[in-house]
C-alpha cells in the first residue's frame, strides 16, 4: 500500500489508461479514492494526490476520524474534488460536508435494516436530504454491494422516489 506516496503519476496514468475510451466517451463518472481506516490525515499527501490527478472528478471517502477537519475540506474545494458522505453506523463522525458543485453518497448499510437492507424510514429521510441537495449540486449515490442484492433493492427504492 502507497498510501499516497510515490510516483502517483505513473501510477495513476496506469490506472487510466484502460479507462480511456470511457473518459473519451463522456460516461465515466467520478473516480473514488477509499482510504484505510488505519491511515490517518496527512494534508500533504492529499495535496500532492490532487495535483497529479488533475483530470476527472475525484472523491475521497476518509476512514478515520482526524480527515474531518476544515483544511481538508479546503484542499478539497481548492481542487474540486468531493469528500465522500459515507453512511456508516461506526463512522457517525462522517460529515455532510459540501466540497464541489457535486457530491458521491456511499450508503454501506443503514442502522434499522438487516443484512445490508436500508428501513423504510432511513431510505426516506435520505431522499429528502439528496432532494435539497439536488437542487444545488450534482448527486451520485452508491450502495455497497452484497451478497444479496439488497443494494438493488435499496437503490431502486431511492430512485423511484427521486424520480
Amino acid at each position: 500500500m502507497k498510501r499516497l506516496t510515490g510516483d502517483l503519476k505513473r501510477y495513476v496514468g496506469r490506472f487510466y489508461e484502460p479507462l480511456e475510451p470511457l473518459r473519451r466517451s463522456g460516461r465515466m463518472g467520478p473516480t473514488l479514492w477509499q482510504l484505510p481506516e488505519t491511515f490517518k490525515r496527512d494534508d500533504d499527501r492529499l495535496e500532492a494526490t490532487l495535483k497529479a490527478v488533475r483530470r476527472g472528478r475525484h472523491c475521497f471517502e476518509f476512514r478515520h476520524q482526524s480527515w474531518f477537519a476544515d483544511p481538508v475540506y479546503e484542499i478539497l474545494r481548492r481542487h474540486g474534488a468531493a469528500l465522500v458522505i459515507g453512511d456508516h453506523p461506526e463512522r457517525p463522525f462522517q460529515t455532510h460536508e459540501m466540497t464541489a458543485d457535486w457530491t458521491f453518497i456511499r450508503f454501506h448499510y443503514g442502522r434499522r435494516g438487516r443484512n445490508g437492507r436500508y428501513s423504510e424510514r432511513e431510505l426516506e429521510s435520505w431522499k429528502r436530504r439528496i432532494a435539497a441537495w439536488r437542487s444545488r449540486v450534482e448527486v451520485f449515490a452508491y450502495f455497497n454491494n452484497d451478497w444479496e442484492g439488497i443494494a438493488l433493492d435499496n437503490a431502486r427504492w431511492l430512485k423511484r422516489r427521486l424520480s
